[in-house]
């Protein structure tokens, strides 16, 4: 029955009926307060000085790296006109990496690691300025470049094997997964900030030496970040630097499924489907010469999945949703490779970039939760001869894929192999599939394992 009166308008039952409640509306505000809260950015971690410290000093200074990782490419591509030359960049840091992000990483847990992350950063700073000088005096060798790629490439890795080392020892156990979202998000932010200012650098005169000038300023933060951290010496002061303590880190990882799967995956997406020796070519090809958007546009992603990641933390499951986020990288790339639009590109490379922070943040707290603290410095060390050291094995293999067939199926087919390759790899590995961080038994007898390792002896 209706409740209007006789004239038409709505009564004041059905009007106190219609009107809001006013006791719902703080309700509301608090269901969206929490909506937000369980998914934006944990800032947890920066509540913690020496921490914020370092990440500020990180993160200004990757802007100024990313200006140099993108004009030596380019630079090595208008010396050379050669998509296999811009691959051999890649290739050039790949031994360095591995070589010394696995006995970097052993030195880290020897050594008091605030040290020997500042001394391998002031190495890479002097490389920068180094590829300053070739560039000032026109010297145009390529061969030149990828010497100092090569340097730098190692006081890289050693560097980065110390700094992984530390966020555990100055990050409260259960905020480590949020501090490595942070860094990851910051580190991102760079990724799209550097490549876009590198972009409209390097097609202006003196645009090369403008980005490597600028890398060398900004880098001055992450010394100054170095120099404010406390002295963090090694654990286990009765453990010995040598070529078995890297063997007893390999050997560690060998015989933990979990671990070693968390790492073969990060191989397979990055050397099989790794489309970042092709941006030179592709955008000369399809898109006028711009570049700076293509190498922008997987760290925007990043950065966007970063500051919406509340929830990567109560995923358990980490070895299933790896396998997941992954497959979704190789599937981005894949289909990116097809798109003629520069828009469209970007819009799937930042999707790509989306699934690989999620990867990212599990593989390196699997990692930093797994291991304890006498074997992080060489789980460090595996680690940044993997994340950084993969790429540049997929920049070489995406180049000879190109200049044997072209620059689109390179990139095409390197997203549909990584797709199958890690697919059927993640499911067939029980133990990694069904890694479970709340099964207090699998993290327990890890931890226990690992501290049964004895101290390494000089070889």
């Amino acid at each position: 029955m209706s409740t209007s009166s006789d004239d038409g308008q709505p009564s004041p039952t059905e009007c106190a009926t219609d009107a809001p409640d006013p006791a719902e509306a703080p309700e509301q505000a608090r269901s969206l307060r929490g909506l937000v809260a369980r998914h934006a950015v944990d800032t947890r971690p920066l509540a913690i000085p020496t921490y914020r410290r370092l990440l500020i000093g990180q993160a200004t200074s990757f802007v100024g790296s990313m200006l140099t990782q993108v004009a030596v490419p380019v630079q090595v591509y208008a010396i050379s006109s050669s998509s296999l030359d811009v691959g051999l960049v890649g290739l050039a840091g790949l031994v360095p990496i591995v070589a010394f992000g696995l006995y970097g990483g052993a030195i880290a847990d020897v050594v008091d690691r605030r040290t020997l992350y500042f001394w391998s950063s002031i190495l890479g700073w002097a490389v920068t300025l180094a590829l300053l000088a070739q560039t000032l005096v026109d010297v145009r060798s390529v061969w030149l470049i990828l010497a100092l790629v090569a340097v730098q490439s190692g006081a890289f890795a050693v560097a980065s094997s110390a700094r992984g080392a530390i966020i555990p020892r100055i990050v409260p156990t259960e905020l480590v997964a949020s501090a490595n979202t942070l860094n990851f998000t910051v580190g991102n932010i760079g990724q799209v900030i550097g490549p876009l200012l590198a972009g409209v650098l390097v097609a202006q005169p003196h645009g090369f030496a403008i980005a490597y000038g600028i890398d060398a300023v900004l880098f001055t933060a992450a010394l100054y970040s170095v120099l404010r951290l406390p002295s963090i010496a090694p654990d286990q002061s009765g453990q010995r630097l040598g070529l078995r303590s890297v063997v007893e880190g390999l050997a560690f990882i060998a015989k933990r499924p979990v671990l070693f799967m968390s790492f073969l995956v990060d191989i397979c997406a990055m050397v099989l489907a790794m489309p970042r020796a092709l941006f030179p070519a592709v955008a000369a090809e399809r898109f006028h010469g711009t570049v700076g958007p293509l190498y922008a546009a997987i760290a925007i992603g990043s950065v966007i999945a970063g500051l919406s990641s509340g929830w990567i933390g109560r995923i358990h499951r980490q070895g299933r949703a790896l396998v997941v986020a992954i497959i979704g990288w190789g599937a981005a790339v894949a289909v990116s490779g097809l798109a003629h639009r520069l828009w469209l590109v970007v819009a799937l490379l930042a999707l790509a970039g989306a699934a690989d922070l999620v990867s990212a943040v599990y593989r390196q707290t699997i990692l930093q939760t797994y291991a304890p603290d006498e074997m992080r410095g060489r789980m460090q060390g595996v680690f940044i001869a993997v994340v950084a050291g993969g790429p540049r094995l997929g920049d070489a293999r995406a180049g000879a894929t190109a200049a044997a067939s072209s620059p689109q199926f390179s990139w095409v087919a390197g997203g549909v192999a990584c797709m199958a390759v890690v697919a059927v790899a993640g499911y067939l590995v029980r133990p990694f599939w069904n890694y479970d961080t709340r099964d207090d038994l699998v993290v327990g007898q890890g931890v226990a394992e690992a501290s049964s390792v004895e101290p390494a002896a000089s070889s």
